[in-house]
């Protein structure tokens, strides 16, 4: 057995919005043991002196695109598989030594991935995975430009989403990606962004569509989780049971108050605006795609503001593709300009845990939990940068009770 028992230092209390002093919390194998204000009797484990430094639970992005190594998702699906699987690797260690401990992946991840994570052949957080998203022909999915009628290479790993038009498609479509492991369903039911020929107010999918890919879903147990940015879509969605609500930038107040009765989750991506807006041409983003940017970047911030007015949680997400993924980290200080510290904080950790389905196991430093740990030189209450500077701020990282970094004793 493993043991380490962490001493000396502050722990993050992410729900009172305070460091805690004079605790220790012992490790043991992949899991949090125990919390106490005394010393812990464990004569056999390795104690760490934190040395002042802040202990906190690690990040939870809920949405983000592994297999997209392409910024030009119809380039990323014609590529071979193995070459994604490999590039994706990369991808998911490099968001591990941002602090980042579990991803939930929006679309394009699958089973093979997970299970060579979970059996250690990739050193990579945990990942929660919804299989290929569901889109209508010429939806958010339906990256093919118009004179193109190919069949979408929907077996690549590379290609994010599947096309299943109507209730029995559609009812197919989400019965397979269950089979093949999803945890979650993610659908298209708006315009967007990176997708050639839909423009960002078009509804896309009908209710009926919705409603049958809802039903399939909850009899697995399983939610629905919804790309939408207007305030039409964001209402049909959760007038028709999704879930959670993907980027959201156009929602109005009182839309933003149902979804919250609803008991919906929101996961705002603000970042994967300014990453577009920053570098997306240069990588191979469309004319007709960077034209829309503006239109969800400008209204992103106020859209946190209503949000939170309205009592809708939200969580932690970046969803950037191909060579932006480097941008992930700036999510913090975008979203700190409306939002507090803590509020942030809480995005990242607890409320997205509650998104991957895993409350009580991630996110949080609470005995039985899982031992995703960062060791932080600084204070993220008072300098959410701190976690953006991971380079030079992150003295330790611990997935499952593992350290992948480790320069304490330097």
């Amino acid at each position: 057995m493993t043991r380490y028992v962490f001493f000396g230092g502050k722990l993050l209390d992410v729900d009172a919005g305070t460091l805690r002093e004079g605790l220790e919390l012992l490790v043991e194998n992949d899991r949090i043991a125990q919390v106490s204000e005394g010393r812990i009797d464990a004569p056999d484990a390795e104690r760490i002196d934190l040395g002042g430094r802040t202990l906190m639970p690690g990040l939870v992005d809920a949405h983000v695109h592994v297999v997209a190594t392409l910024v030009n998702l119809a380039e990323n699906a014609a590529l071979p598989s193995s070459v994604i699987a490999l590039r994706s690797a990369g991808i998911m260690r490099k968001m591990l030594m941002r602090g980042f401990t579990t991803l939930r992946d929006l679309a394009g991840a699958d089973l093979g991935l997970q299970m060579a994570i979970n059996e250690g052949e990739i050193d990579a957080p945990r990942l929660v995975i919804c299989g290929k998203a569901l889109s209508q022909t010429v939806g958010h999915g339906d990256y093919r430009a118009r004179y193109d009628n190919r069949p979408l290479h929907q077996a690549s790993l590379g290609s994010l989403g599947r096309i299943a038009d109507g209730v029995d498609e559609v009812r197919r479509a989400t019965r397979e990606e269950i089979k093949n492991g999803a945890q979650f369903i993610k659908i298209m039911a708006n315009g967007g962004v990176a997708s050639p020929n839909d423009p960002i107010h078009v509804l896309q999918y009908s209710r009926e569509e919705i409603i049958a890919i809802v039903e399939e879903a909850e009899n697995y147990g399983l939610y629905v989780a919804a790309h939408t940015y207007s305030d039409a879509s964001i209402r049909r969605a959760v007038e028709c049971g999704v879930k959670s609500l993907e980027h959201c930038n156009l929602i109005t107040p009182e839309t933003a108050r149902l979804a919250a009765e609803a008991g919906a989750i929101a996961c705002p991506t603000l970042v994967a605006y300014e990453g577009l807006a920053l570098e997306g041409a240069n990588f191979g983003l469309n004319p007709d795609s960077a034209a829309k940017i503006d239109t969800v970047r400008v209204a992103g911030l106020e859209s946190l503001k209503i949000m939170r007015d309205a009592g809708l949680p939200m969580a932690f997400g970046s969803d950037l593709l191909g060579q932006l993924h480097k941008y992930q980290s700036m999510e913090f200080s975008l979203r700190t300009r409306v939002l507090s510290n803590q509020e942030v904080l809480l995005s990242a950790t607890r409320i997205s845990a509650r998104l991957c389905g895993m409350e009580d196991e991630i996110g949080t430093l609470a005995p039985g939990a899982y031992a995703d740990l960062l060791i932080v030189d600084g204070n993220p209450l008072e300098d959410i940068t701190v976690l953006e500077r991971h380079d030079e701020c992150l003295s330790a990282i611990m997935k499952g009770g593992v350290f992948y970094k480790n320069r304490l004793a330097e």
